[in-house]
């Protein structure tokens, strides 16, 4: 499929051929899977979205692999999920349709200039009292993750039948859309989400009090959203000498 053909109706902003090749990379690069990129494609160029079983039939995959695709875009925000009821279905959960979210420049941001604007970001809070500028940065972080999570989730809507651990290997796989490189796994008898890498560089060591709060507060945001409130520990921090962030549940 060519990657400079016509954006469906849904896009809201019109890039160059260069800016759309560049914003794919990103999805590439992001998720670093070959299929799932020519399946974001697939779903870009299909009004109304698609199924998981289109999606399974037009690239010849099994169900459950053409939906653990279309869920990791989902999880970075690369899709969205409309989840209506569908005319004539019978009674039972309804039908997802993937639906590709507007394709604007920020997909082109480098990190190198997230991490400029953070370090602008946390110096102007740095002339704030610490514990008001942490608080607002946290309530900033919480917003975020809460939206974040509503591109997830139908209406934002917590899903009764998630379970804490599906939660945060979701919530794990949107922080590696955002250049965390997070997995979730079982740690002693509960769950963490381990981040081996920091998208905000020099800006989290020179001010971890505040780039650190608006990191936990988008975990609790979506935690909140996808599974309900929950009571996350900050174990570990890589500002802060560690060798990793952990975040455990």
């Amino acid at each position: 499929m060519a990657e400079d053909g016509p954006e469906p109706a849904s896009a809201t902003t019109e890039l160059s051929p260069d800016e759309f090749s560049a914003a794919i990379s990103a999805v590439t690069n992001a998720f670093g899977d070959p299929t799932r990129r020519e399946i974001y494609l697939f779903v870009r160029s299909t009004p109304g979205g698609v199924r998981a079983g289109e999606v399974a039939e037009h690239f010849e995959l099994h169900p459950n692999v053409a939906r653990h695709h279309l869920e990791k875009l989902s999880a970075g925000g690369y899709l969205h999920i409309d989840q209506a009821p569908t005319v004539g279905r019978s009674a039972g959960r309804p039908s997802k349709r993937y639906l590709a979210a507007p394709l604007d420049h920020s997909l082109n941001f480098p990190p190198r200039r997230d991490d400029l604007m953070a370090t602008l970001l946390a110096r102007a809070l740095e002339l704030l009292p610490p514990e008001q500028a942490g608080r607002m940065a946290d309530e900033v972080g919480y917003e975020y993750g809460k939206m974040l999570a509503s591109r997830m989730s139908p209406a934002g809507a917590v899903d009764a039948q998630r379970s804490v651990k599906a939660a945060l290997a979701t919530v794990a796989d949107a922080l590696t859309a955002h250049g965390f490189a997070a997995h979730s796994e079982a740690r002693g008898n509960g769950l963490a989400i381990i981040a081996e890498h920091c998208p905000f560089g020099e800006a989290a060591q020179q001010f971890p009090h505040v780039v650190c709060a608006v990191d936990r507060g988008m975990i609790r945001g979506m935690l909140s959203a996808l599974y309900g409130e929950t009571d996350p520990h900050f174990e570990e921090s890589r500002p802060e000498g560690d060798a990793h962030c952990v975040v455990t549940v």
